[in-house]
C-alpha cells in the first residue's frame, strides 16, 4: 500500500506549493517621449505657396500742429477726400497774436533807444576830439549802441518766432488723400506734435504678410507676386515685393514681407485680409526641401536618413526611419532631394534617442 500513496502525497504537495507563489506583477507600460517636430514644404522648381497677409495704404500720414492750442475748427472726417493745400485744421491763434503785438511793441522801443544811443555817441565823440570828454565816456557810449543793437536783433527774431507761431495755427494738407481717423474733437486742447487727423495715400495698396523662415531667403525684393482679397471676388492682382524684413516678428519664427500691387483700386482699403501667392525657386533645377541640419543622421554604413512621423490619432505617433538623398547646407538648414513627400512630418530634435517604429508623443506646442 505504501508505493500507491507516495506518488499521491507528491502530487498533493506539489499543488499546494503552487498555489503558495505570488503572481508575477504585469510589466510596466512603456515611456511614450515627446518629441519635435516640423512639417515640410517643397520648394524649388516654381513651386508656389500661399500666406495670408493684411492691406494697408501704401503711404499713411499723421498729421499734426507743431504748437499747441485750443482746437476751433476741424473741417473734415473719417472718409472724406482732401487735396493738397486744404486747410484741415485751425487753432485758436490770440494767444499768438499778442505775442506778435508784444515783440512789435519791444522792437519799436529798442529802435527808438538806438537812435538815442547813436545820437548820444555823436555827441560824446565831438567832445572826445575836443578834449571835452574822456575815453570811458566814448567807451560807454559806443557800447550802449552795440548793447541796443544786439537787442533788436533778438526782439527780431522772437517776433519772427511769434509770426511763424500764427500760421502754425493753420493746418493745410501738404499732400491728397482720404482721411482713415480723426482722434480729436472742436474746443478740445490739444499740444504740439499730437495726431489730429490720420490720412492714407498713394495709388497703389500694399500688403503686409509674413513669410515662414525657411522660405524667407528666397524672397527678393522685386519678386512677382498675386494678391487676392476675400471682399473683392473674382479678381486677383499683380504686385511686386517692395520690402523683406530682416528680422523675424516677435514670438514668431516669421519675416515680414511688403508687397505692392500694381493697380489701384478703390475697393481695397487698409486692414483687409488679403492672399499671397509666392512663386519658389524658378530658376531650380528640382524641387528639394530644407530641414534643420540636426533632423538628418548617417548610420554605420554611411546611410543618410530622418524620421518620418506617422499620425496616430490621441495624440501619438510612429517614427519611421526614412533614406534620403540630401544636397547643399544652406543658410536655413540642409538639402533634402529626395527621400521626402509634400507635407509630412518630420522629427528634428533627439533622433539619436529613438528607435525605428517607436511611438511617441505629438504635442502642438512642439511643433517647429
Amino acid at each position: 500500500m505504501r508505493p500507491r500513496i507516495l506518488p499521491a502525497a507528491i502530487l498533493g504537495c506539489s499543488a499546494l506549493l503552487a498555489g503558495c507563489q505570488k503572481e508575477e506583477p504585469p510589466p510596466p507600460e512603456p515611456v511614450i517621449r515627446p518629441v519635435r517636430y516640423q512639417q515640410v514644404s517643397l520648394t524649388g522648381a516654381g513651386r508656389e505657396r500661399i500666406f495670408t497677409g493684411v492691406a494697408q495704404a501704401g503711404t499713411e500720414s499723421r498729421w499734426s500742429f507743431k504748437v499747441s492750442g485750443t482746437l476751433l475748427q476741424l473741417n473734415v472726417k473719417v472718409g472724406d477726400t482732401v487735396a493738397r493745400g486744404q486747410v484741415i485744421a485751425e487753432l485758436d491763434r490770440r494767444d499768438y497774436q499778442l505775442r506778435v503785438q508784444e515783440a512789435a511793441a519791444a522792437l519799436a522801443q529798442a529802435r527808438a533807444e538806438l537812435e538815442n544811443a547813436k545820437a548820444n555817441l555823436k555827441r560824446i565823440r565831438g567832445l572826445y576830439e575836443n578834449d571835452n570828454a574822456s575815453e570811458a565816456d566814448m567807451d560807454s557810449a559806443l557800447t550802449r549802441v552795440q548793447v541796443t543793437e544786439a537787442t533788436i536783433d533778438s526782439i527780431e527774431k522772437q517776433k519772427s518766432l511769434a509770426e511763424l507761431q500764427v500760421e502754425y495755427c493753420v493746418m493745410k494738407a501738404p499732400e491728397g488723400g482720404s482721411v482713415s481717423e480723426v482722434p480729436v474733437e472742436i474746443n478740445e486742447n490739444v499740444q504740439g506734435g499730437q495726431v489730429i487727423v490720420v490720412v492714407t495715400s498713394g495709388s497703389q495698396p500694399e500688403v503686409l504678410v509674413d513669410v515662414p523662415e525657411v522660405l524667407i531667403a528666397e524672397v527678393q525684393q522685386g519678386s512677382a507676386v498675386t494678391v487676392s482679397f476675400a471682399a473683392v471676388a473674382g479678381r486677383n492682382y499683380t504686385g511686386r515685393v517692395t520690402e523683406v524684413g530682416v528680422s523675424a516678428s516677435q514670438a514668431l519664427s516669421t519675416f515680414p514681407v511688403t508687397v505692392r500691387l500694381n493697380q489701384s483700386d478703390r475697393r481695397i482699403l487698409p486692414g483687409m485680409a488679403a492672399e499671397v501667392r509666392f512663386r519658389f525657386g524658378a530658376g531650380s533645377p528640382q524641387d528639394r526641401f530644407i530641414v534643420p541640419t540636426h533632423a538628418v543622421t548617417e548610420d554605420r554604413h554611411g546611410k543618410t536618413f530622418v524620421y518620418v512621423l506617422d499620425e496616430q490619432g490621441d495624440g501619438k505617433g510612429a517614427v519611421r526611419r526614412r533614406e534620403v538623398r540630401v544636397g547643399e547646407v544652406v543658410r536655413e538648414g540642409i538639402e533634402i532631394l529626395e527621400g521626402l513627400r509634400d507635407g509630412e512630418l518630420i522629427v528634428t530634435a533627439g533622433v539619436s534617442k529613438i528607435q525605428d517604429g517607436e511611438t511617441v508623443r505629438i504635442r502642438e506646442e512642439d511643433r517647429g
